[in-house]
């Protein structure tokens, strides 16, 4: 019986006006942030999986001292259940039919590459194909220019150092190719048990051991916790997120996201706090009549706190039944940018930020008025009680502030930011309740028009706080819409305009000597001509501002 009647007052209370309100906000609210945490995670994994082939793997271990890592390092990384690849790199003179020539070797294990996928071409006139490991053993990759130079043929062999290998394809293109200075050599691929028997490698060669891994991020994680004490300072541990760019490019984009959705949390949170207000006023007759009845304060307090739970709860589900196809469709357009399938991963640890925002909403603008229904006096019942006081809602309005400001903190990140943004708001807010103030007064001087006119001038008028407080607002949420815009329009336009007129955007490299004149007329005959070919040299610097560069800068200190 007793718990029919709960379900009925709950009922009874979800059909007052002032509920629903709440309720739609925080569904808004929930759902805003809850897609846009969902999506910056997605576009996250998304970015560091495919930015994880330019390594070849998940993370990379190098060795500039050309020497291997010690055996153990390896096993210990397979016993945690990782995936390993090794590959050598240096340069050293082959030979052809066509002479010598300078060459970038990359002689690679039969597990690389652990991310991403190589290209290749079998033949001079054969269709490319991607393909998951490198050349077996006695076999050699070439870039299609070294055949040229030495005037060699898919098929015939090639000299590397004391091993004759056979050329069995063209190397197109590697997932961890990039560019290096050694790059500017023509670029070939061995099996890396092929290396001793080159006798190229001898005790002081310039190689470079570059051990790839591959798992998920706990285990590399931990793998590193391990390995970093044993490392020396000729190691370097490498993964795509070490990328500063990278890594900054990603956080501003998330918070760039998160601040343009906390304006519909803001506005969301200023419509619970007025609803609940309006709500707690209408229920101080109800709470009178249930003292009466003998139920104590404390009793009050803890039924409106289980009513306000129930409205978390229902804004927190809906909001995330709004939140989920949104994020499905931002997924799906994100496949279509990237020409790719990109894999629906749904992180739960992204919905944190959702389940904050709903709990601070509710219980920094929706509580405090509700909980202030325990001070209602039984003799209500009997005899009109004054209403709220300005003063009272002063420690709502404090309370509400420190919300505010820890929201957007939490999507900013940035103390001064949150600070010069809520600053600007009050600023904004006090110019446009002035505004509205002036308004407010010139309309009620006007005079003529219908019945219908004039009640509405008189009721702006007489209800002049709460209608200067709605227009500033609805100005607010016009001006920051406008201010997101105008942001990202001049960001762009700002990049652009350190760009100097006529700036390229491609580049050609590695053009032989006796090819530029061929590769001049190409464009001039396209009406592109080239306005000039420099030559690139290799040089090495060796002192800054007369102090030798090893003592003037650290390559462990980050310029």
């Amino acid at each position: 019986m007793a718990a029919a009647k709960k379900l009925m007052s709950v009922r009874r209370d979800w059909r007052e006006r002032d509920v629903r309100v709440v309720l739609v906000a925080l569904v808004i609210a929930v759902a805003t942030v809850a897609t846009i945490a969902l999506f910056a995670n997605q576009l996250q994994r998304t970015l560091v999986s495919s930015a994880s082939s330019f390594l070849a793997a998940d993370r990379q271990l190098e060795a500039e001292n050309g020497r291997p890592v010690p055996a153990e390092w390896i096993d210990e990384a397979r016993e945690r259940g990782l995936e390993t690849g090794q590959l050598i790199e240096f340069s050293t003179m082959v030979f052809g039919e066509g002479g010598f020539q300078l060459v970038s070797v990359k002689a690679v294990s039969d597990e690389y590459p652990l991310r991403g996928e190589i290209e290749i071409q079998p033949g001079s006139d054969a269709p490319r194909q991607t393909v998951g490991a490198g050349p077996g053993r006695g076999e050699i990759w070439v870039n299609p220019r070294l055949l040229r130079l030495l005037e060699l043929e898919i098929g015939e062999t090639l000299e590397v150092g004391n091993l004759e290998l056979e050329i069995t394809s063209l190397l197109i293109r590697e997932p961890d190719g990039g560019f290096r200075l050694s790059s500017l050599a023509p670029r070939v691929m061995i099996h890396v048990d092929d290396v001793p028997g080159t006798g190229v490698i001898q005790e002081g060669s310039r190689a470079e051991y570059v051990y790839l891994f591959a798992g998920p991020d706990n285990l590399l994680d931990e793998y590193y916790q391990w390995l970093e004490p044993r490392l020396e300072p000729s190691h370097e541990w490498e993964s795509v997120r070490d990328g500063e760019t990278f890594s900054r490019s990603l956080e501003r984009a998330e918070r760039f996201l998160l601040l343009g959705g906390s304006l519909a949390v803001l506005l969301a949170a200023v419509a619970v706090a007025v609803a609940s207000r309006q709500y707690a006023l209408s229920q101080r007759d109800t709470v009178a009549l249930l003292k009466t009845l003998g139920l104590s304060s404390r009793g009050i307090g803890g039924l409106y706190l289980r009513r306000l739970a129930l409205w978390g709860i229902a804004g927190v589900i809906g909001g995330l039944l709004v939140a989920l196809p949104l994020f499905w469709i931002l997924v799906r357009l994100l496949s279509d940018v990237l020409e790719q399938p990109v894999d629906f991963h749904l992180a739960p640890s992204a919905l944190l930020p959702a389940l904050l925002t709903a709990l601070v909403s509710l219980f920094a603008f929706a509580y405090p008025p509700i909980r202030r229904l325990r001070n209602v006096a039984a003799m209500r019942v009997l005899r009109a009680q004054p209403g709220e006081s300005g003063r009272d809602a002063i420690p709502d309005i404090a309370i509400a502030i420190l919300a505010v400001f820890g929201l957007v903190w939490l999507y900013a990140g940035e103390v001064a930011l949150v600070f010069a943004l809520l600053g600007g708001l009050a600023l904004l807010l006090a110019v446009l309740a002035l505004v509205g103030g002036l308004m407010v007064a010139v309309l009620r001087r006007v005079r003529g028009g219908g019945n219908a006119w004039r009640l509405a001038l008189v009721g702006l008028y007489r209800h002049r706080q709460a209608s200067m407080a709605q227009m500033a607002v609805f100005a607010m949420t016009l001006m920051l819409a406008a201010t997101l815009i105008l942001v990202r329009t001049s960001l762009l336009d700002d990049w652009q305009a350190q760009l100097p007129d006529n700036a390229p955007n491609h580049f050609l490299i590695n053009i032989a000597p006796d090819a530029v004149d061929d590769v001049e007329a190409f464009w001039a005959e396209r009406d592109a001509p080239l306005d000039t070919v420099y030559p690139m040299v290799r040089g090495r610097l060796t002192e800054l501002n007369d102090q030798p560069v090893l003592e003037a800068v650290s390559k462990d200190e980050r310029i």
